[in-house]
């Protein structure tokens, strides 16, 4: 699989759409990148590199001002040391957002015709969408910062409503978890809105005659635990069984799993919310979902997909829609092995282990591999109980050493 010799080991550089990794041989050609890539990604990437070098022509006000301020900004963060460290997003973080902010305000692709005219591959066609409202999906490799690629399109979406007239976007956003594992990695970020507060997310006070920190202030919602709604904007975090219309049947993913086994409980007064926030993202004015981990939503059938359907259709009764559907996975595929068709954006775990994002994974020596050997049993664990022993001790010596750190 090919990644070019003059590929960057800085992962903050601007990176070539023509010097980028695909999987094909290593002769790099427009032919290659479009039928080896998601077929939207290389098409979009040169027009967003295009973009990008006009200085974000045709972009309004507010766009220009918050991608100057991200990307072209510097930001020197306190230390414990009493040091300052230059904060600087990735480049694959960064061309994630430009290509949904380019996508969505420059070209209006809001809908699969929208988005076929960029297929270089010839594959595309409106049948592979199953949606009719606006959805884009953004690969980031494992570790690569999924999270701050959403902060940062949340706060667009934010501030594009507030400060820009007739702006379709929204300060209402529904932000999903697969489970409660990921629910609690996106709570480290989000309680508190600590991510908005500790990476230079909202630009300063009269930075481009704005209020930008005074002026966020939407108010964030755990779970069930919605509070009261603000007209300054809400932020519902959670996991996707609590969008599920009447919650739905208990699961083994639910926080408490008590209810799988004994039934649903009496609501009690102060033990459970009696706020269905299924409900709730129903009938809010307008309003942005991010699905993290977005792999999940895979089949039309799946309730997941089904929630979004008609919270979608609830707002179009009311005259309002969907702002926008953003999907942020490490593999955007189909049981099948197809890849999304939505997908805009491409930052592979080859490039993201070649500028030091992501570890190479740790290997045996010769020696330990020399006393691997198959044994004939039916039992996984027994046939390949010195592979399996082997990697726990590999894992064990991995973390003693990095223990003092």
């Amino acid at each position: 699989m090919a990644i070019s010799p003059n590929f960057p080991t800085d992962p903050h550089v601007i990176l070539d759409p023509a010097e980028r990794w695909y999987p094909g041989d290593e002769i790099f050609t427009d032919t290659g990148y479009a039928t080896l890539l998601p077929p939207l990604v290389h098409g979009i990437r040169k027009s967003v590199k295009k973009w990008r070098d006009s200085d974000y022509a045709g972009a309004s006000a507010t766009t220009k001002a918050l991608l100057h301020w991200w990307f072209e900004t510097e930001h020197l963060q306190p230390q414990a040391d009493g040091t300052t460290k230059q904060f600087r997003y990735y480049f694959g973080q960064r061309e994630a957002v430009e290509s949904a902010i380019w996508l969505y305000e420059v070209e209006q692709a809001r809908d699969p015709y929208g988005l076929i005219k960029h297929d270089e591959s010839g594959r595309v066609s409106k049948g592979m969408f199953d949606e009719d409202w606006t959805r884009y999906v953004m690969k980031l490799a494992t570790g690569t910062g999924k999270t701050k690629v959403m902060s940062l399109l949340l706060a667009w979406s934010y501030f594009h409503k507030r400060y820009e007239a007739d702006s379709d976007l929204s300060t209402n956003f529904l932000v999903i978890a697969p489970n409660i594992i990921v629910l609690d990695r996106l709570l480290v970020d989000f309680d508190g809105l600590r991510i908005f507060h500790e990476d230079p997310v909202r630009p300063d006070n009269g930075y481009e005659g704005q209020n930008w920190q005074d002026d966020f202030q939407p108010t964030l919602h755990i779970q069930d635990q919605v509070h009261v709604q603000s007209d300054t904007g809400n932020i519902y975090l959670t996991n996707i069984h609590r969008v599920y219309e009447g919650r739905g049947e208990p699961s083994f993913e639910d926080e408490d799993t008590t209810d799988y086994f004994l039934g649903r409980r009496p609501t009690g007064k102060t033990t459970d919310s009696k706020v269905d926030l299924g409900d709730v993202v129903r009938d809010v004015p307008d309003l942005v979902i991010f699905n993290d981990e977005a792999h999940h939503i895979h089949d039309p059938e799946m309730a997941w997909f089904k929630n979004i359907e008609d919270i979608a259709n609830r707002l179009r009764l009311r005259g309002s829609r969907l702002s926008a559907q953003f999907d942020l996975t490490a593999t955007p595929k189909h049981n099948n092995g197809a890849i999304f068709v939505q997908t805009i954006s491409d930052y592979p775990l080859v490039e993201a282990i070649r500028q030091g994002i992501v570890k190479l994974p740790v290997l045996p020596d010769g020696a330990s591999r020399a006393k691997l050997s198959e044994k004939a049993s039916d039992k996984f664990t027994e046939r390949y109980q010195d592979y399996l022993h082997l990697g726990y001790l590999e894992w064990q010596k991995e973390s003693e050493r990095l223990a003092p750190h």
